[in-house]
């Protein structure tokens, strides 16, 4: 049947060709972003899965740069704690020496003032080293704060160097200028080494734990970035080829398009 006030054919083919041109805007669209998700209708839930992702991504990433950070403090205060280690070692074998009660008056004054120079360099040790503008020997706790993002995915790390000087290792009232006092301070600086030999195992410890986490938290970054992936991202190779066939369908379309628009057009030639 040939109707004059509506084409079936022709609204058909409009909505066709509609469609088609949507679909192919839609590819276009994935190609230039790289994404088959580029707005929350595209997917609803597979964008809600690709946030939470990008969430969980973001958290471990930064944590993993707070543990580095971390690990790196830590690092800088072992690295001066056996620096005065090998200072406490000096001082032992002056101690060593002038308890042994042969020295001279004047020896004896000589090696109480390198003694006291290595006292006075341990609380240098102490006050002076930091990093990145925090002091590294604080009674304070060094607090590494991770998480994955989620409430129950958090863990806090601390560890605690302590001041570093003379005096918090008991060392300020000690001297060389007599036998005794020499004696004295011996027993002193053997206790001294074992405090900063135990400080640096508890830095150790932590270092090796964060070193570990930084490690587990690398890990599920890969994992989460390749899984956002699989959620987001377009199938090139798919999205061309689906490209290509909207092209030709839009193409066709118009075609069809025209030949329902040359239908009409015999009414007129009847009525010619």
């Amino acid at each position: 049947m040939i109707s004059v006030l509506n084409s079936v054919s022709q609204l058909n083919a409009e909505d066709a060709l509609s469609s088609t041109q949507a679909s192919l805007q839609n590819s276009l669209t994935q190609l230039s972003t790289g994404l088959k998700i580029n707005s929350g209708a595209d997917d609803p839930a597979g964008i809600s899965i690709a946030a939470g992702l990008g969430a969980n991504i973001a958290a471990l990433t930064q944590s993993s740069q707070n543990a580095s950070d971390s690990v790196g403090l830590l690092q800088t205060a072992d690295g001066a704690l056996s620096q005065v280690t090998n200072l406490l070692d000096q001082a032992v074998t002056l101690a060593t020496e002038a308890a042994n009660g042969q020295l001279t008056a004047a020896q004896s004054t000589a090696a109480d003032t390198q003694y006291q120079s290595i006292m006075a360099e341990i609380t240098q040790i102490g006050t002076a080293t930091n990093f990145n503008g925090t002091a590294v020997f604080s009674a304070t706790p060094i607090t590494t704060f991770t998480s994955d993002g989620t409430a129950g995915g958090t863990t806090t790390v601390s560890t605690t160097t302590g001041a570093l000087s003379s005096t918090t290792l008991a060392l300020n009232t000690t001297d060389l200028t007599s036998v005794a006092k020499a004696s004295a301070a011996l027993t002193a600086l053997t206790a001294a080494v074992n405090t900063v030999a135990a400080t640096r195992g508890a830095i150790g410890a932590s270092v090796n734990q964060l070193t570990a986490d930084t490690s587990v938290e690398n890990t599920e970054v890969t994992n989460l970035t390749s899984a956002q992936n699989n959620v987001q991202d377009a199938d090139i190779g798919t999205t061309v080829a689906r490209m290509t066939q909207y092209n030709v369908l839009e193409q066709t379309g118009m075609a069809a398009l025209s030949q329902s628009n040359q239908a009409e057009q015999t009414i007129l030639k009847l009525l010619q």
